[in-house]
């Protein structure tokens, strides 16, 4: 009989479509709920999808809807989505010693959007084994705040699921209805939040890059400007950009919220720079709030909305259309302002079939947002800015919202879980759709035609 095969562009969003729909069956059984709260089908369905997907727009509150072991499930999706779920499977595969084909190579490389394949299952051990040790030092971390603060048990379960959530960028927690307003006057907390929501945006190449880097100019004696000159040229994009974003937001937003007393215009100047930086840091896909995202001026929703389609970077727990497609992006426009007629960066020119692929996910992406957001006010007695920022969340998997997610009925709902599927598979499965060649070479060449742009 002959094994039926299923192309990575097609099995990757099937594998979170099925993990989200048994996620949802678990979630719907009573034990899943806390006592004398009742699930309906839509509720786990839409738990079950901001989880996998490492959302964290919820229609209930996770604290208190939940039980235990629903809680249990939630952190498990959320771990499962935040690291990919073909990346989980091959890790067990690995644990069980059992020998991996050059077929199922090729789709873990896909799966975890790499260009080759060398090394893949070393680089993959690394993942899982980085994750988890991250994750633990968080919650240990967590752990000297949240016992004094929720007692031994809660303590240690609330440290370990923020820890997961933190990480993976999935912004859920389980110690109340306020996200982090109620924790932000804790430098603690605030930092080890951030601290993790950088690690699991930045990516993993970035990570091993970067130790590489360390490790080699303690060795030689590098100065820090030779360590970073002699990265690759990804991690030094990833490094510059990230830097760029978080710094220029937190200034953004501690301008334009200053003197807003229902944000951080109350605050002290301490408390104003670190929920400024909170806020740019959490718009990178995380989703924790500090503020209250209904009470942020325009200018910070706008910027908020930029901030959540840019997204994190790649090989990585983030969303969002990924920091280095947007700078190829500017990059290409810069080349040809100047006259270029190719891109370069860092005296590396960068491939037409890149460009072709960041342009393609950039307008794939952007007209989804633009769809599903028309289709919100349609369906939803919902401002544009509200809307806007609520789609935006959630196709670029963020999980901040203006207090409309549990207010939206029926068709609002399932829209926005629409929105947060397409945003966890859209980007990757797009990735790799234009990485691919077609089957018939282009043999046929065309003259040009006469076309006016701008």
């Amino acid at each position: 009989m002959k094994r039926l095969r299923i192309s990575p562009v097609h099995l990757i969003p099937l594998s979170f479509l099925t993990v989200i729909i048994i996620g949802a069956l678990i979630l719907y059984l009573p034990i899943c709920a806390a006592p004398g709260c009742e699930t309906d089908i839509l509720t786990a369905l839409f738990t079950a999808t901001t989880s996998v997907c490492v959302t964290g727009l919820v229609v209930v509150d996770t604290y208190a809807h939940w039980s235990f072991f629903g809680q249990m499930v939630i952190m498990i999706l959320a771990q499962i989505g935040g690291l990919g779920i073909v990346s989980v499977v091959f890790g067990f595969v690995l644990l069980t010693s059992r020998n991996i084909s050059l077929g199922d190579r090729m789709l873990l490389k896909d799966a975890m959007n790499m260009n080759d394949s060398r090394h893949l299952l070393k680089f993959l051990k690394r993942v899982i084994l980085g994750t988890f040790l991250v994750e633990g030092l968080g919650a240990l971390l967590y752990m000297i705040d949240f016992i004094p603060r929720l007692g031994l048990k809660k303590g240690i379960w609330a440290s370990v699921f923020q820890a997961v959530s933190a990480f993976c960028n999935a912004g859920m927690d389980v110690v109340g209805p306020d996200s982090m307003i109620s924790l932000r006057t804790s430098p603690l907390l605030m930092i080890v939040t951030m601290v993790l929501i950088v690690l699991g945006g930045l990516g993993f190449v970035v990570w091993f890059d970067i130790l590489h880097g360390i490790k080699a100019g303690f060795m030689k004696r590098f100065s820090i400007r030779q360590v970073i000159t002699r990265m690759p040229e990804h991690t030094r994009v990833v490094l510059q950009i990230t830097l760029a974003l978080l710094l220029g937001g937190a200034v953004i937003f501690f301008v334009t919220e200053y003197n807003n007393p229902e944000t951080i215009g109350l605050m002290d100047t301490g408390d104003k720079i670190m929920n400024a930086l909170f806020q740019s840091v959490t718009l990178r896909t995380a989703g924790f709030a500090s503020v209250p995202q209904d009470k942020l001026t325009g200018a910070s929703c706008v910027v908020g909305c930029l901030w959540m389609f840019i997204g994190g970077s790649p090989i990585g727990t983030a969303g969002g259309v990924k920091t280095v497609t947007i700078f190829l992006i500017i990059m290409n426009t810069r080349s040809y302002i100047s006259g270029r007629n190719e891109t370069v960066v860092f005296r590396k020119k960068v491939s037409e079939e890149l460009m072709r692929k960041a342009s393609a996910i950039v307008t794939v992406s952007f007209a989804t947002i633009v769809f599903m957001t028309v289709l919100l006010i349609a369906t939803n007695p919902v401002s544009l800015e509200d809307a806007l920022y609520e789609v935006v969340s959630a196709s670029a998997t963020v999980g901040l919202s203006r207090s409309l997610t549990p207010n939206l009925n029926v068709i609002g709902k399932i829209i926005i879980i629409v929105s947060m599927y397409l945003g966890r598979i859209g980007p990757i499965s797009m990735a790799i759709f234009f990485s691919k060649k077609t089957s018939i070479d282009n043999k046929i060449h065309y003259i040009d035609g006469d076309f006016y742009v701008g």
